[in-house]
């Protein structure tokens, strides 16, 4: 690795506006309808004559990915055969939702209920049993079925990793009573394994909503930290968000003084005071918008150990991940990007301990190309997730977890041509990021959020924030 060639700085600004994102228009039925031809030329290529794609109000994002559905309270399979119209099975409450996919709007989708995917005591008399479901699909002895859950196996991880299947059991269970335990293996990785899998390459559709979403998440983060008072308390903060009603991906986080060693704990009501640490995070589906820094503003407010947190912690981190940044080019394997991380910011001193980036879609964290020696080369298409974690006992962390996406010059004029509102941000978002914070971006990066990049080290002082030159 050479040697880092700019060095952090604090600079005074005026935070940019780059604008609102308008929510772009739903997915069309012919995109979903690709993204089904590729999932069945996927299977076929693998032997398989089915697979079976489970949901449910976690695990939704590879259904939703395929009919744009998305259950809620209750579990959903969708049966994809060699040809002809897949079938969705879904339980009592979600029949009257099925209206949000086109596929089932335009008679591409065939529909069948299954009450047990319901919640107990309610109806269980109008449905057929589930055996009777798949037989019904053709699956037999002749079959070789692949289950799509949310998690793939290496052999590393289990003793038999292509039939450890994360799906309930009772669906599992049935499938290998009619086709033989062999025949039934774990197909997620077609969905979200980083080098192939079908999510982990976006169209510019889906480009477009994770812009909306990272728009909407960092323009509420920005109102959290200049809103941010000490004495008020951590449910104030996070009602300053500005929540949208859109889904999120995983629950608001809220870390301060009082929950510090609690780091998924949300708001517990508790007073923020001056010299608290904070950390707190938006995540709508496509994006996740997270800061960490201090209730300061200066290091005079921290306490005499933290006083060198700018030069010793977060002025490094800064440094190293303007590197990382430059290094976010198509054809890049991963691990090159873990590598840099590990030996510009030591596990004993940062304690960076889970991948240093990773892909996102719908779901939080989809998979990562990104770990020590990966081979995984970045792609266009990818949507990338900037989180880097540090975390230390005495300066706490920092943090600048914004969404980006890889485009190549195709992609891009696929962007510019369809939401070009949206890909004028990208532009006017990369030239801040490179004029005015001095990071080297390839030119395959789209940044995706409001607050690209902006880290400011002392929240009470929010314009001050770091630069590399």
């Amino acid at each position: 690795m050479s040697a880092a060639t700019k060095t952090h700085q604090l600079i005074e600004i005026e935070w940019p506006e780059f604008g609102w994102a308008e929510r772009p228009p739903a997915v069309e039925a012919s995109e979903l309808e690709g993204r089904l031809k590729a999932l069945r030329a996927a299977m076929v290529s693998e032997g398989l004559t089915h697979v079976v794609v489970y949901a449910d109000r976690e695990h939704f994002a590879n259904l939703a990915y395929l009919t744009n559905f998305d259950p809620r309270f209750e579990e959903a399979i969708l049966i994809l055969a060699e040809d002809g119209k897949p079938l969705i099975v879904v339980g009592n409450e979600c029949e009257g939702y099925l209206g949000v996919s086109p596929l089932h709007a335009e008679d591409k989708l065939r529909v069948e209920r299954f009450q047990p995917f319901s919640l107990l005591n309610q109806p269980r008399s109008s449905s057929r049993k589930m055996r009777d479901i798949f037989a019904s699909e053709g699956i037999d002895q002749g079959s070789r079925v692949g289950c799509i859950g949310w998690k793939y196996f290496a052999d590393s991880e289990h003793p038999d990793g292509a039939h450890a299947i994360d799906l309930p059991s009772y669906l599992v269970d049935t499938l290998r009573d009619l086709c033989g335990r062999v025949a039934v293996v774990n197909a997620t990785a077609l969905m979200m394994h980083p080098g192939y899998g079908l999510r982990a390459q976006c169209s510019a559709s889906e480009i477009a909503y994770f812009e909306y979403t990272n728009v909407l998440a960092s323009e509420g983060m920005k109102h959290m930290l200049f809103g941010l008072r000490p004495g008020m308390t951590d449910n104030e903060l996070a009602g300053l968000c500005g929540y949208s009603g859109e889904p999120l991906s995983c629950h608001m986080t809220l870390v301060t003084e009082a929950n510090r060693d609690l780091g998924l704990s949300g708001p517990v009501g508790a007073h923020i005071p001056l010299g608290s640490p904070l950390a707190t995070n938006i995540a709508y589906w496509g994006s996740n918008i997270c800061r960490a820094g201090w209730v300061a503003r200066s290091a005079q407010d921290l306490v005499p150990a933290a006083r060198d947190y700018v030069e010793a912690f977060a002025g490094p981190y800064f440094e190293v991940m303007a590197e990382w940044f430059g290094l976010l080019k198509i054809g890049t394997p991963g691990g090159k990007l873990a590598a840099l991380i590990a030996e510009k910011l030591p596990f004993e001193r940062f304690r960076i301990f889970l991948n240093p980036g990773h892909l996102i879609h719908l779901d939080e964290w989809l998979s990562s190309p990104i770990y020590a020696r990966s081979d995984v080369p970045l792609r266009s298409g990818m949507a990338i997730q900037v989180d880097v974690i540090p975390s230390s006992p005495v300066y706490f962390s920092t943090r600048m977890e914004d969404g980006i996406a890889l485009a190549d010059a195709r992609l891009r004029r696929s962007l510019q041509t369809l939401y070009p509102a949206c890909y004028a941000r990208c532009q006017k978002r990369r030239a801040f990021m490179i004029d005015v914070l001095g990071i080297d971006l390839p030119e395959e990066v789209l940044p995706l959020c409001n607050v690209p990049t902006i880290v400011a080290p002392f929240f009470l002082r929010p314009n001050q924030i770091f630069a590399v030159g």
